[in-house]
């Protein structure tokens, strides 16, 4: 029997160097099933995978960002309030999210610091709109107001995740039933309940420092790096959503649509799993150099959609250029054609932070 599948359709390139990560995923011991999503690329360790395991897990495969993912906020600011060129200038001035204090109001003592930060590479923080709405019930079920701004929030554990990693990556994976293995999915479920904790507090520093006292709800948190137990099996996610815990938001990249999506009742065929995202089509040391010679910062910063970025850091604006990943319509086509889900609306970028 064939360990490795590959969910993703025709307009769906995938790199050989990701398949080829894949098999070697495979071939390690205990490894009983592993399957590449349609937004699956090469990192070092594929990112777009669920890997199911039994009698074993291997905390290198969750990685060091554990607990990273997408918290969806109803900011509770409407459309025509939200004052976009007063909230760029505000944020322009903002040296980062690490400067704006903010109290802990969780009882035990936060292992992230500082709270409330995003981190670098892909993560981000954006303000957006609602641009469609496919399914009128279950966008119904979710309560939520057609003409709300919505902040979508990424990020994870921060530097938390990396120590677990470094104190428990250990050569040949860990048995889940030994002192090692049981501590070490203590921890990561620590990480994992902090990363949507520090998502709400990007939320809330955002929010405060623009100046929208509002009352904000968390609609959505779904983690996409994240070990998950089921029967017998232990699923590893790299850059894969549950399908267990209902709605799901998968966004695009920089200047691209965000998916709101359902699971389908049968998704065993992906390991319970959804992507994550876009993915990435060029690695960040090219991307650059490639843009640079065709196109100017401005060029890079605007997008289809009129929406504004503020990034302090002039090569991540090159390296999350929409052009360095693949298109997202094609991502949703493949989950759409294999079953996987179903559509319910897309949101639009308004004005993306990074810092």
């Amino acid at each position: 029997m064939n360990k490795v599948e590959i969910i993703a359709n025709s307009k769906c390139w995938i790199e050989d160097n990701a398949k080829n990560q894949l098999n070697a995923i495979s071939k390690l011991n205990g490894v009983e099933r592993i399957v590449g999503l349609p937004d699956l690329h090469a990192g070092k360790i594929p990112i777009g995978i669920a890997v199911a395991t039994k009698g074993v897990i291997y905390p290198h495969i969750i990685g060091g960002d554990i607990g990273c993912g997408m918290t969806l906020i109803k900011t509770g600011i409407k459309n025509k309030k939200f004052k976009i060129d007063r909230c760029v200038k505000k944020l322009e001035k903002l040296r980062g999210l690490e400067k704006l204090e903010i109290e802990n109001p969780y009882e035990d003592e936060s292992p992230i610091y500082p709270l409330g930060t995003i981190g670098g590479g892909n993560h981000f923080a954006e303000f957006q709109s609602l641009n469609k709405i496919y399914d009128k019930e279950e966008w119904d079920k979710l309560n939520i107001c057609d003409d709300d701004i919505f902040l979508l929030i990424h990020s994870g554990s921060r530097g938390y995740g990396e120590k677990i990693l470094d104190e428990y990556d250990v050569f040949g994976g860990l048995n889940p039933e030994s002192e090692l293995g049981k501590a070490y999915i203590e921890k990561h479920e620590h990480a994992v309940v902090w990363a949507e904790r520090n998502r709400k507090l990007v939320g809330d520093k955002l929010l405060d420092y623009l100046g929208y006292s509002v009352e904000r709800e968390c609609i959505i948190s779904c983690n996409h790096n994240f070990l998950e137990k089921d029967g017998e099996f232990y699923i590893h996610r790299k850059g894969a959503t549950s399908t267990k815990s209902g709605a799901v938001i998968i966004p695009g990249s920089r200047g691209d649509l965000t998916y709101l999506i359902m699971p389908k009742a049968n998704t065993e065929k992906s390991l319970s799993s959804l992507s994550h995202g876009a993915g990435r089509k060029w690695p960040r040391s090219l991307c650059k150099g490639r843009l640079e010679k065709n196109f100017t910062l401005e060029n890079i910063k605007s997008n289809k959609f009129n929406s504004r970025i503020v990034c302090k850091d002039v090569e991540l604006i090159y390296q999350e250029s929409p052009k360095a990943y693949k298109k997202i319509e094609d991502v949703i086509e493949s989950l759409v054609e294999f079953e996987l889900i179903t559509v319910i609306a897309t949101f639009k970028p308004v004005l993306t932070f990074k810092g």
